[in-house]
C-alpha cells in the first residue's frame, strides 16, 4: 500500500511561486522531486501572495486540518517572514517580537496536532536593508525551531550568495525570480527535503 503522505505548504509570494512562468515555485519543485524520489504525496500549496505572519496564525489551522486528518501521514512545510518585515510608513509590517510569537504559536499548534513540520528561512531580496532584518528573523526563527523541534533550514544566506537566485530578483520585481531562480532554491531544499520525508525524526540539518 501506498503511505497517505500529505503535506501542508503555508506562507507567502514564495510559497505560491509568484514570477516563476511555470506556476510551480519552489515548493511545487520540492513535490516533484519527492515524487521522483520514490516518495509520493498529496501537495497542498497554500501560499498567499504579502501575506504575514500574523495573518498566517490566524488561518493555518482551518486551512490544514481538513487537509490533513488522522490516519495520514501528515506535514507541514511553512515559509513566512519577508512581509512581516517589509517597511510601511516608517516601520514593519509586522514587529519581529511579534512575527516570532506568531511562529512559536503556529509550531506550538503543529506539534499539538501531531504533524510534523519544517520551517523555512525567508529569502532574500536586493534591498540589503530589508535583508539585514531578515538575518535578524532567520536568527530568532532557528533559536525557536531549536527550542520546538522543528526542522529548519537556513536559506537566506545560501541565497543571498547565490549569483542566479540574485540576478534574476534584480531583472524582475527585486524580490521574485523566474524559474531558474526558484530552481535554484528548490535544488538548495532537496536534500534535506527528502531526508525528512523519509525520516522526520532524524536530526535537525541547517542549510549554511
Amino acid at each position: 500500500m501506498v503511505p497517505d503522505l500529505r503535506v501542508c505548504f503555508l506562507g507567502e509570494s514564495f510559497v505560491a511561486g509568484i514570477g516563476d512562468r511555470k506556476h510551480l515555485g519552489w515548493a511545487g519543485r520540492l513535490a516533484v522531486r519527492a515524487t521522483a524520489a520514490g516518495q509520493p504525496l498529496n501537495y497542498y500549496n497554500l501560499g498567499i501572495r504579502r501575506e504575514t505572519s500574523t495573518e498566517l496564525r490566524a488561518r493555518w489551522a482551518a486551512e490544514c486540518t481538513p487537509r490533513l486528518p488522522a490516519g495520514a501521514d501528515c506535514r507541514v512545510v511553512i515559509s513566512t517572514g519577508v512581509n512581516d518585515s517589509q517597511y510601511e510608513n516608517g516601520r514593519p509590517r509586522v514587529d519581529p517580537e511579534v512575527s516570532a510569537d506568531n511562529l512559536t504559536a503556529i509550531l506550538r499548534g503543529t506539534r499539538e496536532k501531531g504533524w510534523q513540520t519544517m520551517v523555512i528561512a525567508p529569502p532574500p531580496n536586493v534591498d540589503e536593508d530589508h535583508n539585514r532584518r531578515l538575518l535578524a528573523l532567520d536568527d530568532s526563527f532557528a533559536d525557536i525551531c531549536d527550542a520546538l523541534d522543528a526542522r529548519y533550514l537556513r536559506a537566506h544566506q545560501p541565497l543571498r550568495d547565490n549569483p542566479i537566485w540574485m540576478r534574476e530578483v534584480a531583472a524582475r520585481d527585486g524580490y521574485h525570480p523566474d524559474a531558474t531562480g526558484y530552481d535554484e532554491f528548490a535544488a538548495l531544499l532537496a536534500p534535506h527535503w527528502l531526508l525528512w520525508l523519509a525520516d522526520p525524526g532524524s536530526g535537525l540539518p541547517t542549510v549554511r
